[in-house]
């Protein structure tokens, strides 16, 4: 667990709200987004300005408190900790435009919470010094709880020619959202689909992506360690704090049943606990949890000794970030899995919270980011030093 005094502060700040989340997670699914209660004790926390800039009132925490903060919540609610996984990561990217645009967001309003969709969609056309954009922009999670969003769209040049592929910020007020999240996991987080018509976004507000992959950004303060971490492996990472959480909530739930003494159906075992089966399947699913976390942490540590040397993150140690990632929420599904065959057929019970946790987890664990194939090619290549890639996201 992380040892800064800051990182420790909201690590506890979050696992005491644990309770809270884990209590809500049944209407937080029910109403398809998180319950407002929880989003109150999480801003009054402090939990969604982990990587607010300082100079607005924020923690600018390391990217290690970052996921051990989103863990700690997802031990009570799959979706609360993700959306406010991204809700941190979207504050961080914002901190990398120019200050102008920083203050546009943090400068009015510090509290005011970020959210995003980066797959490119929709048209652009060159509008003075910025673009006019339009389209639909599915899987915005933590819409419902933004003011702001950052949306993928082509940058365009006087004659409609794409120059760059960019990440435009735009007031929600500008946007409508489209309810179309419809799933059997992951349904608190109101990943629906934003939609724009005609939006005038000014250049200040358009993050190149082909330089934010080189590590380059607008922000003018370079002498903040935070915002020179390197785009993808940070984007990635995020993504499996709360998968981790999941796993860790699973096994504190299984590991509590089987102390409360009950038996082991068809079996002369009165006590499932005293079965080997039942102790080797345990010690399995703890080590898949401890496995994911090791991997978790390694790449946030990773990822903040590069932020604070100020140095590139080399494509081997980014595609290995990748992997780790992939590895953190191939593992924490693979446990989860095993805590259910443990617990049985009672575990997909409505009032069991283990059958929420096990199709949050089956859902969140899909994101193509952490595709455990595609990470394994991209890695695989980066090992042998082939320069071709599979994808420029690394």
């Amino acid at each position: 667990m992380t040892t800064d005094t800051k990182g420790k502060d909201l690590t506890e700040r979050a696992a005491a709200l644990v309770g809270l989340l884990r209590g809500n997670a049944a209407r937080t699914e029910e109403g398809r987004r998180v319950v407002e209660e929880n989003i109150e004790a999480l801003a009054g926390a402090g939990l969604f300005a982990l990587t607010v800039p300082g100079r607005f009132g924020g923690h600018q925490a390391s990217v290690r408190a970052l996921l051990e903060v989103s863990a700690e919540l997802g031990r009570g609610c799959g979706s609360t900790a993700w959306t406010t996984a991204l809700v941190n990561v979207c504050a961080w990217i914002t901190a990398l435009y120019p200050e102008r645009a920083q203050r546009e967001v943090f400068g009015e309003d510090p509290g005011a919470r970020v959210c995003s969709v980066f797959t490119p969609g929709g048209t652009s056309r060159a509008a003075g010094s910025g673009q006019v954009i339009s389209g639909r922009w599915p899987f915005a999670s933590g819409c419902l709880h933004a003011q702001w969003a950052l949306l993928g769209t082509p940058v365009t040049g006087a004659a409609g020619e794409q120059l760059d592929r960019g990440v435009a910020l735009v007031p929600m007020a500008e946007l409508a959202v489209e309810d179309t999240w419809h799933t059997v996991g992951m349904r608190g987080t109101g990943s629906h689909t934003l939609v724009a018509e005609d939006v005038f976004v000014p250049g200040h507000r358009i993050l190149s992506v082909s330089r934010a992959l080189r590590g380059e950004y607008p922000t003018e303060f370079t002498d903040e360690a935070l915002y020179r971490a390197p785009f993808v492996p940070v984007l990635a990472s995020v993504l499996v704090g709360p998968q981790w959480g999941m796993a860790r909530g699973g096994l504190e739930l299984v590991t509590a049943s089987l102390a409360e003494g009950r038996p082991l159906s068809h079996t002369f075992f009165t006590r499932a606990r005293e079965a080997s089966s039942t102790q080797m399947q345990l010690a399995e699913a703890a080590q898949l949890v401890d496995t994911a976390g090791l991997h978790l942490m390694r790449a946030a540590d990773d990822i903040d000794a590069c932020a604070a040397s100020g140095r590139r993150m080399p494509l081997r140690e980014r595609a290995r970030v990748r992997m780790d990632t992939a590895t953190v929420a191939r593992r924490s599904r693979e446990a989860l899995d095993i805590l259910l065959n443990l617990h049985g057929a009672g575990s997909f019970t409505e009032a069991n919270p283990l059958q929420r946790l096990w199709r949050d987890q089956e859902t969140a664990s899909r994101h193509a980011m952490t595709n455990p194939a595609v990470a394994s090619e991209l890695y695989g290549r980066a090992l042998l030093g082939i320069e071709e890639q599979v994808t420029p996201l690394i």
